[in-house]
């Protein structure tokens, strides 16, 4: 190994290049690695600007920490070189290299990728499953406090083109630390001797890269941005995550939570590419509890058999009692997830809701408990249809209950995301025909209940 190492040294040393070229060719990628090991820093990156790409790659992965370190400092200067290396090496070695970075420098690197590389570079860093670190890109223009607004235009022409907007220019120093964020307009309309720092005002809003995607969503929707910064705990920037970008990810979330709230798991593809197995698989998981949940309904009407024997005229009802509570508990659902998602209502204002709600219900619960009572007053008189001597007294149970249930239903839709969100679920999984089968099995109670109360010594 030490004649293979003076010998590589030696063609350095005299710019024996074809020589040198032809030598490395032979020689096994492990091999390669010992003798980088003997070299001058200078050595080494002369001996990976003549490797080929496929070599460069196999022996760099078998290098230790320092000594990747090291090539990649030194063939910073010549970027076509230092690209085709980090594109070509395996994401998870590429990946792991990245991780004992600096933030700085790994950003830099970063950009170096390729598109489809960068994305597996950025998926593989370490960021977690819907993090905000897994939208950013690195491809945005940054200067210097102390540049002018002179050397920052030129340098945005000189690196803007690559960059995914130039509506905002990013201001860090020298380690990479975010200092501000100033609209394009702002430099356009500067004085070219002014510096930067002097338009600036150091207030930004960033987003950090291990929080959740939901997170961007609702702060691009606060602050009206059109990309907003991405930085590490210690406030290096890596990245910027676009408008467009956040609009894909409140797209799947809305999606998602269509579906949930339908009763059905989000799809993972449209509903055209979606095979029927799959579609099948999504929808019958909830369709099932539901099911189950809708004997109750049958086992609640078993349980008062003896009064609908002796009150038939109570059977007429039922699909206006429960389709009542039903609609009511579903339209609260909708209205407290919609804001607990926008962030109007927060889990502390559950007694707030629960309030409103209250008061809510009671006054729908009335409106159609009138709607009702009229409803059979109008059929008796006009002889639609004979209630019975006691319709009276039946039309009052049904206005009572109709009020009970709409008030319970208003309630239990209002407050069950409220309790999802407490239990760190999903409010959306309080789906409209979940509250729904609750409020039908729990109306009947109610119905039977208030019947057995206004009917008894009359009907019953």
């Amino acid at each position: 190994m030490v004649e293979i190492t003076e010998k590589i040294q030696f063609l350095i040393e005299q710019k024996s290049w074809k020589l040198l070229k032809t030598e490395l060719q032979i020689l096994e990628p492990q091999y390669i690695a010992e003798v980088i090991e003997y070299l001058s820093k200078t050595d080494k990156i002369i001996l990976f600007r003549i490797l080929s790409e496929e070599a460069a790659k196999e022996a760099f992965q078998l290098l230790s920490y320092d000594e990747q370190e090291d090539i990649i400092e030194g063939l910073a200067e010549y970027s076509h070189k230092l690209t085709a290396l980090l594109n070509d090496l395996d994401p998870d070695d590429r990946t792991a290299f990245f991780e004992e970075l600096p933030g700085k420098v790994s950003q830099r690197l970063v950009q170096m990728l390729s598109k489809d590389e960068r994305e597996i570079t950025i998926k593989l860093l370490g960021y977690p499953e819907d993090s905000i670190g897994r939208l950013m890109t690195p491809e945005f223009v940054a200067v210097k406090p102390h540049h002018t607004v002179a050397q920052a235009l030129e340098h945005i022409r000189k690196f803007g083109r690559d960059s995914e907007t130039l509506n905002v220019i990013y201001v860090v120093d020298d380690d990479w630390k975010l200092v501000d964020d100033i609209r394009i307009k702002e430099i356009i309309l500067a004085s070219p001797e002014q510096k930067i720092s002097e338009i600036s005002d150091n207030r930004f809003v960033s987003l950090n890269a291990y929080d959740d995607q939901e997170v961007a969503v609702k702060v691009f929707r606060d602050w009206d941005r059109v990309a907003l910064p991405v930085t590490d705990k210690n406030n290096t920037l890596l990245g910027i995550v676009t408008f467009d970008d956040i609009m894909d990810v409140a797209e799947e979330e809305y999606s998602e939570d269509i579906h949930k709230f339908g009763g059905t798991e989000g799809l993972d593809l449209s509903y055209t590419k979606t095979p029927l197995f799959e579609l099948v698989k999504k929808r019958a998981g909830w369709l099932i509890v539901l099911f189950l949940g809708q004997l109750l309904t049958a086992t609640a009407m078993t349980h008062f058999a003896i009064e609908l024997e002796k009150a038939i005229v109570l059977t007429l009802f039922i699909p206006l009692i429960i389709s009542s509570g039903g609609n009511s508990g579903s339209q609260a659902a909708s209205i407290i997830i919609r804001s607990l998602a926008l962030g109007e209502l927060q889990l502390k204002s559950w007694w707030y809701v629960m309030r409103k709600e209250i008061f809510s219900g009671l006054m729908l619960g009335s409106i159609l408990g009138i709607v009702g009572f009229f409803r059979i007053f109008i059929w008796q008189k006009a002889g639609f249809y004979d209630y019975g001597f006691y319709w009276i007294w039946v039309s009052i149970s049904v206005s009572i209950s109709l009020i009970l249930i709409v008030l319970w239903g208003t309630l239990a839709g209002s407050m069950i995301p409220f309790l999802l969100k407490k239990l760190k679920q999903d409010p959306a999984t309080a789906s409209a025909p979940f509250v729904a089968t609750l409020v039908d099995v729990t109306g009947l109670i109610i119905y039977f209940s208030v019947a057995a109360v206004v009917l008894t010594g009359k009907l019953l």
